[in-house]
């Protein structure tokens, strides 16, 4: 994906190989414009390592270069050879842990370990929820906590979401989609003495207007579930 990309006056037709005086090539051009973007990008996540559009702009580019990168050398190893989609997804999946290791080393930084996190819960799920739980500590909001439990409630591992979410939610402080997940992942592990424990802790909250919404939703589900018991 490039960034910034300027439009150019078309070569002429009679001679393909010209280009109009003091021009430099396209290609050279976009890749100036891209590593001038990429800079910028890392200077605002130098400041902020947890600004979301930010971190998500540079992932995405360094993820297209390492996929396209690899896509190149294999084309070169072998002619006839396609790429391995698994290959060129670890590659670009590289690109990324790298990139979010290098702004993990900052204290105030959860987002990138957040990343950490998702990357390596298949190879090493111990060593994924450190850096979930680590990300968790580092925010008073519960924005990441609330991410955590997402990502682990997508992967199916509700009750590693709600051993994590015990040990750290604080429903008087924390945004109450902390909260949701975790009366959710319960709810999900068929834990529903649990869930309505949460649901009821949610009361503690101060946006007593969300509070009922939520309460509402989750208590459908949690109704929806004991009926699916019986």
């Amino acid at each position: 994906m490039g960034l910034l990309d300027r439009w150019r006056t078309p070569r002429p037709a009679t001679v393909p190989d010209a280009r109009p005086p003091g021009r430099r090539p396209r290609r050279r051009a976009k890749q100036a414009e891209a590593v001038l973007g990429e800079a910028q990008l890392r200077d605002v996540l130098r400041e902020d390592p947890n600004d979301e559009r930010a971190f998500a702009t540079l992932a995405e580019l360094v993820r297209t270069r390492a996929a396209l990168a690899h896509e190149e050398l294999s084309g070169r190893e072998s002619q006839d050879a396609t790429p391995d989609p698994a290959e060129v997804q670890r590659a670009a999946d590289n690109a990324v842990w790298a990139l979010a290791e290098e702004l993990a080393q900052s204290p105030r930084a959860w987002r990138p370990l957040l990343v950490l996190g998702r990357l390596s819960l298949t190879d090493d799920r111990d060593a994924a929820l450190r850096r979930l739980g680590i990300a968790a500590d580092r925010d008073t909001s519960g924005r990441a906590l609330a991410a955590a439990l997402a990502g682990l409630r997508e992967a199916g591992m509700n009750d590693e979401a709600l051993s994590l979410g015990v040990g750290h939610w604080r429903p008087r402080d924390h945004d109450l989609e902390a909260g949701r997940h975790l009366v959710a992942a319960a709810i999900d592990a068929g834990r529903l003495a649990e869930a309505r424990r949460h649901l009821k802790a949610l009361a503690d909250h101060p946006d007593t207007g969300r509070v009922v919404q939520l309460r509402t939703e989750l208590e459908d589900a949690l109704a929806r579930a004991d009926r699916a018991r019986r």
